[in-house]
């Protein structure tokens, strides 16, 4: 599920992340939430780190719009994604399905 803040540009979305994995890619939904593998494991902030650059890739926007807001020590996150409209975000989960 992805909600819009106060700024229609800034929108948050539910992940669940699967660290550790072969290679990094969008595998699913978990429940509402959009189900992510991620090669980097979660020491250090790693799988943070990557996650939103996988993230700021797929979606055509820099690094430094995307940032985990919630659940930085759990695999159910929340995301602040900022610079796209929820139109993409919905089409990018719509394509897991």
């Amino acid at each position: 599920m992805a909600r819009s803040q106060a700024d229609s540009s800034v929108h948050l979305l539910k992940v669940h992340v699967l660290p550790n994995a072969r290679k990094t890619e969008i595998v699913g939904m978990h429940g509402e939430a959009l189900k992510i593998k991620i090669k980097a494991v979660p020491e250090d902030g790693k799988a943070n780190t990557e996650l939103c650059a996988f993230l700021a890739e797929t979606l055509g926007i820099a690094k430094s719009k995307v940032h985990v807001v919630k659940g930085q020590t759990s695999r159910a996150k929340l995301v602040s994604i900022d610079g796209v409209d929820l139109a993409t975000i919905e089409k990018l989960k719509a394509s897991t399905e």
